[in-house]
C-alpha cells in the first residue's frame, strides 16, 4: 500500500503534533482521582457541574468576551450546514452565555466545568495546547465578597489535591483600565501599554507615554505600577500614591486593598503579595485579577478574575468572577504516592475457572472497589502483576491472598 501522507515516514506516524500529548495509565488514573476530588470539593461549596459543547458556531463561540479568542481558536467549516465553527479556546464565555441566555436567575449562580479545550497555541514553551480546564464561576454578584470566595475557593481546591507552599499575586485591571480610559486610549494602545508595563521596565513605559503624548498625571502613574508590588500590608502606601487619581481609579485600588485585607485573615498559611503589573488576565476581566503559584512551577498554575457584564451580547448584563487551571499540568506538580506507581498494587488477580462460586467473589470484591482481574495465562500474569494479590481456593473457599 502506497503512503497516503509522503511527509511521514513509517517510523514516524506515532508522532503526535506539539503540544497535544496522550495520557497514559498510571497518569490518567490520577487524574481521575483529583477530578472526583475537585468537582465533590466545588459541589460543597454550592457549585454546579455545567458541561458546555467541544464546538460551536463561530460567531456565537467568539460573541462577547470570546472575542480576544479568535486566534487561539480552530475554526472548520461544518459539514452539515456549510457554517464556519470553532472548538472552544477556554470555556469560561461559554459558561457565562450559560448564565445569561439559560438560566434565567436574577440572583447569585455558581457554575464549574471540567473538560478539555483547543488553543492554537500553547501558552508557555512546552505547555499542551489541549488543557484539561477546570473552572469555578459566581454570577449575579457585584460585591468584591464574591472575589474572596473565588479566591478562597481555589486555594483550598489545591490543597485538596495535595499541593502546598502556595503564594497568590492581586492585581486589578481596573487600575490601568480607569487610567487608559481617562487618556482615550484604543484597544491596539492599550496592549501595547500592557505590555510593556507587565516587562516592568519603567524606563521604557516613560518613553512610550511620552511618544503617546500622555498627560503628566497618567503618565506618573503608569510608570509606577511598575514598582508597585510586595507583601499585602503594605498595599495602604499605595493606596496613598493614588489619592489624587479618578475617583473610578481610587476605587479599583481601594477594592484591591480591601480584598487583600480580608484575604489575609481568611487565608493565615498562604502568603499573599500584590503586583499592579499584574496585567496578565484575559480580554474580558476588568476588575481583580490574580494567579497563583508553587513551588516546582516558573509559571502560574491558576489564574483568575472578575469580568462584569460579560452577558450583554446575550441579554443579560451579569457581574462573575471565577478562576480556571489545567489540572493535567497541576497533576504533575503533585508528590507522587505509592499508589501512583503502578496500578498493580490494588489489583487482585483471579484464575480462569468456571466455579460459580469465584464468580460470587469477584462480583462482590468489585462492588467494594476493588480491582479484580482475570487472568488466562498464570505465567503471564504473574509477569504483568507482580505485585498484585490473588484470589485462591482454599478448603473450598476462594480467599484473596
Amino acid at each position: 500500500m502506497s503512503n497516503s501522507n509522503p511527509s511521514l515516514s513509517n517510523g514516524d506516524r506515532w508522532l503526535l503534533p506539539v503540544g497535544v500529548e496522550e495520557t497514559l495509565p498510571v497518569e490518567a488514573a490520577r487524574i481521575e482521582r483529583l477530578r472526583r476530588i475537585v468537582l465533590d470539593l466545588l459541589d460543597s461549596w454550592g457549585y454546579d457541574l455545567v458541561m458546555p459543547p467541544l464546538m460551536e458556531y463561530l460567531d456565537s463561540l467568539l460573541t462577547g468576551a470570546g472575542h480576544g479568542l479568535e486566534i487561539e481558536t480552530f475554526k472548520l467549516t461544518d459539514q452539515m450546514s456549510g457554517r464556519m465553527m470553532g472548538v472552544r479556546a477556554d470555556m469560561t464565555p461559554q459558561v457565562a452565555r450559560i448564565d445569561a441566555h439559560y438560566l434565567h436567575n436574577d440572583g447569585a449562580n455558581r457554575l464549574c466545568y471540567l473538560g478539555p479545550v483547543l488553543r492554537t497555541r500553547p501558552d508557555c514553551l512546552g505547555c499542551s495546547r489541549v488543557p484539561l480546564q477546570l473552572g469555578a464561576e459566581l454570577f449575579g454578584v457585584k460585591s468584591y465578597r464574591a472575589d474572596i470566595e473565588i479566591v478562597e475557593l481555589l486555594v483550598e481546591t489545591l490543597h485538596d489535591i495535595g499541593l502546598e507552599n502556595l503564594h497568590v499575586d492581586l492585581g486589578h485591571m481596573g487600575i490601568f483600565q480607569a487610567l487608559a480610559a481617562a487618556e482615550d486610549l484604543d484597544a491596539e494602545t492599550q496592549g501595547h501599554l500592557v505590555k510593556v508595563i507587565s516587562s516592568r521596565a519603567g524606563d521604557d513605559v516613560a518613553q512610550l507615554c511620552q511618544a503617546l503624548g500622555l498627560s503628566g498625571e497618567a503618565s506618573e502613574l503608569f510608570i509606577s505600577m511598575t514598582d508597585s508590588s510586595g507583601e499585602v500590608d503594605s498595599l495602604p502606601g499605595v493606596v496613598e500614591k493614588y489619592t489624587a487619581a479618578s475617583e473610578e481609579v481610587k476605587a479599583a485600588v481601594q477594592n484591591l486593598s480591601r480584598i487583600a485585607c480580608s484575604l489575609k485573615k481568611r487565608l493565615p498559611a498562604t502568603r499573599l503579595y500584590y503586583d499592579l503589573a499584574e496585567l496578565k488576565g484575559k480580554s474580558y476581566h476588568n476588575g481583580l485579577v490574580f494567579s497563583v503559584y508553587t513551588q516546582g512551577s516558573g509559571r502560574a498554575i491558576a489564574n483568575g478574575g472578575r469580568y462584569d457584564d460579560i452577558g450583554i451580547d446575550f441579554g443579560r448584563a451579569r457581574p462573575a468572577t471565577g478562576f480556571s487551571l489545567d489540572l493535567r499540568a497541576v497533576s504533575g506538580l503533585i508528590k507522587q504516592s505509592d499508589t501512583d506507581a503502578t496500578a498493580s498494587y490494588t489489583t487482585i488477580c483471579a484464575p480462569d475457572d468456571d466455579d460459580p462460586a469465584l464468580f460470587d467473589v469477584v462480583k462482590q470484591l468489585r462492588q467494594d472497589g476493588r480491582r479484580v482481574v482475570f487472568y488466562y495465562d498464570k505465567e503471564q500474569a504473574d509477569n504483568d502483576y507482580k505485585n498484585a494479590a490473588n484470589l485462591v481456593r482454599q478448603a473450598g473457599k476462594w480467599i484473596v491472598q
